[in-house]
């Protein structure tokens, strides 16, 4: 899945970042040049969109979902409204965004989403994440998934363990087999479906001021993670970048497929900075690069196809900037 469901304000620090105005023009050019990059769609599944760019059009007038649709991509749509602190918390979160969430999922629905993306927010820390912070946000995943199933999209559950911190990989896992451990006791509290659902969660790794492991270490603890936590029912789990480098999330996904171990899902990606960075920097916000941009979009969208098999070697054409950590403390969508 390519993740291309930047709100308006997120997507104007991706242009700001190359010199480029936030206006609806530029959003557009951006996002027409995702999804009409030759050979990227076949390495995809999935397109999760904002709400502007669910009905926006190409500049030859065809509307985007329908070229996604054309190119055997399902459509998808970012329902959240963003995050708000819990009082008394130290700066935890819950997401906003359930009134009146049935009815935009009728009106995404019938606008050509088939499934729906909602981020929840937790952060490792000496006294957190909360059990007021878990607890909140894996019922409000829960309730979400329930009311986009009522209405015929697949929810996608994303519980996102920031990455900020100095812990060690120990404590990353630990938090997420907690975090985990609620969001599917919800889900059943909740009556969801859980064959109809996806699970977008944090690879499990050390915090971003910790010393950095091995693809294969990050495999052994993620994987053993969700061998605990998620449900054999779960048809596939699409993994969050979380500000990895590009070549940091591909070579991870490839070593949990390469673990000769049990695992009943699917493990893919739903990647958003980790797909777009270097294509980003090459397009520049000119025309004339377009074509060298689409190539380097092609390369990330290969390359993680190859490691959603495992099969990965490690050999794509590193692009402009996809060496480089995209880590955003305290990352807002």
């Amino acid at each position: 899945i390519l993740a291309a469901d930047e709100s308006t304000g997120t997507i104007g620090k991706r242009l700001a970042s190359i010199n480029v105005e936030n206006v609806e023009t530029n959003r557009r050019a951006l996002r027409e040049l995702l999804f009409t990059a030759p050979g990227a769609l076949p390495c995809l599944s999935g397109v999760i969109l904002f709400e502007e760019t669910l009905y926006q059009k190409s500049s030859d007038g065809k509307l985007f979902v329908d070229i996604l649709k054309e190119g055997g991509v399902l459509p998808g749509i970012k329902v959240d409204k963003g995050t708000v602190e819990l009082a008394g918390t130290n700066g935890e979160t819950t997401t906003q965004g359930l009134d009146g969430l049935g009815e935009r999922c009728k009106k995404y629905y019938e606008a050509g989403a088939r499934f729906a993306k909602w981020r929840a927010v937790l952060k490792i820390g000496e006294n957190e994440p909360s059990e007021l912070s878990i607890h909140e946000n894996a019922y409000g995943l829960a309730r979400y998934a329930v009311i986009c199933q009522e209405n015929g999209l697949v929810p996608i559950v994303e519980p996102e363990i920031l990455v900020d911190g100095s812990h060690d990989i120990h404590k990353c896992a630990a938090v997420t087999e907690r975090v985990l451990a609620a969001c599917y006791k919800a889900l059943s509290d909740h009556h969801v479906l859980l064959e109809g659902t996806l699970l977008k969660p944090n690879m499990v790794t050390p915090g971003s001021d910790s010393a950095k492991v091995g693809p294969e270490v990050i495999a052994e603890h993620t994987v053993r993670a969700l061998q605990r936590t998620v449900p054999a029912a779960v048809p596939a789990i699409v993994f969050l970048s979380g500000g990895q480098s590009e070549e940091e999330a591909t070579k991870n996904l490839n070593a949990m497929n390469q673990l000769k171990t049990k695992k009943p899902w699917s493990l893919s990606f739903s990647f958003g900075r980790a797909l777009q960075q270097s294509t980003l920097k090459t397009w520049g916000g000119k025309e004339e690069n377009v074509k060298a941009a689409q190539e380097a979009l092609y390369v990330r969208c290969k390359a993680n196809s190859e490691a959603t098999l495992g099969t990965y070697k490690g050999d794509a054409k590193l692009g402009d900037g996809a060496a480089e950590s995209l880590h955003v403390k305290d990352y807002k969508y």
